[in-house]
């Protein structure tokens, strides 16, 4: 049985960084252009980081933005792993955009049933551009450090890189990132995230969309699993530790998302289907759905 819950911390920790990783992104889609495109670009945010990036280098003008969000989910899986306690987790965040093409952003999740229920705290800050005369191609380099309550001294550090690109209407999109955690361990880890933007409804304050996506997560994970052996015709239970470099999971997320002037709000349904790995027992798909909610300021009014 792999990652009995007294060994798996090191575990849940690399995949609580890719929940979280995934969980603090956010979207936008720009509309037609009005005579008030500051508006039309609060009009339009929405929980994809990258996407709303791109919005914001191609429209021409100074902007200055602070974006507030709370996300929930209504249970917990690790990579698409159940850890055996079933609980909700929110992931509270405020980032900050200038026109320059700095963000930088404050964030941390809360378990419902861990102790302490709040993991980490997260302060990172990063820079994002295009690439070429079409802008259809876009990239972030970014720096976070983090802050565990119980002390943990892992993964306190992550180097990130993300590169996108998609086609000039936004409609279709696939984006590529990586992260380098250290601290006194050392691993990473990769997510390709596709997506689909088929707006439902929309006038000028208001937007519907439904925007499916497909993620593929790939990380080094050390591996500690038990197993009964003979031994000098003797059985006993050992212990083995083994680092292993995979696809973890393939998400299926489907959100439908509502903009209604600064606020945002998203309803979605996430399916997991887990890559069974090397010695580990097979394992079942698993789902949730997940409620966000967020409000944008523009302080450069």
């Amino acid at each position: 049985m792999i990652h009995p819950f007294q060994e798996i911390k090191k575990a849940i920790k690399v995949f609580g960084l890719l929940l979280f990783t995934m969980a603090t992104s956010f979207c936008s889609y720009a509309q037609e252009k009005t005579d008030d495109e500051i508006d039309g670009l609060l009009d339009e945010l929405f929980f994809n980081d990258q996407q709303f990036l791109d919005e914001l280098i191609e429209s021409d003008f100074t902007y200055n933005f602070l974006y507030t969000s709370v996300s929930y989910n209504n249970n917990t899986y690790f990579s698409g792993r159940d850890s055996g306690t079933d609980q909700f987790n929110l992931i509270p965040q405020i980032s900050y955009y200038h026109s320059s093409g700095f963000n930088a952003s404050f964030s941390g999740i809360y378990y419902e049933n861990f102790a302490p229920s709040w993991d980490f705290t997260s302060v990172s800050a990063g820079y994002f551009n295009t690439l070429g005369k079409k802008k259809i191609v876009n990239y972030n380099l970014g720096y976070t450090k983090y802050f565990y309550s119980d002390g943990y001294d892992g993964f306190t550090n992550s180097l990130d890189v993300s590169l996108g690109i998609r086609n000039k209407k936004r409609t279709i999109g696939t984006n590529l990132s990586a992260s380098y955690l250290f601290g006194t361990e050392q691993s990473y880890q990769f997510v390709s995230s596709s997506f689909l933007n088929l707006t439902l409804k929309r006038t000028n304050n208001f937007a519907l969309r439904l925007r499916p996506k497909l993620n593929f997560v790939i990380a080094k994970q050390n591996v500690t699993i038990s197993r009964i052996v003979t031994l000098a015709n003797r059985t006993v239970l050992r212990t083995f530790n083994f680092d292993v470099f995979d696809l973890l999971n393939t998400q299926i997320n489907i959100p439908l998302s509502l903009s209604f002037k600064s606020w945002d709000f998203e309803l979605g349904y996430n399916l997991n289907l887990p890559n069974t790995l090397e010695y580990e027992s097979d394992l079942n798909n698993t789902s949730y759905f997940n409620l966000s909610v967020g409000y944008l300021f523009d302080l450069s009014k």
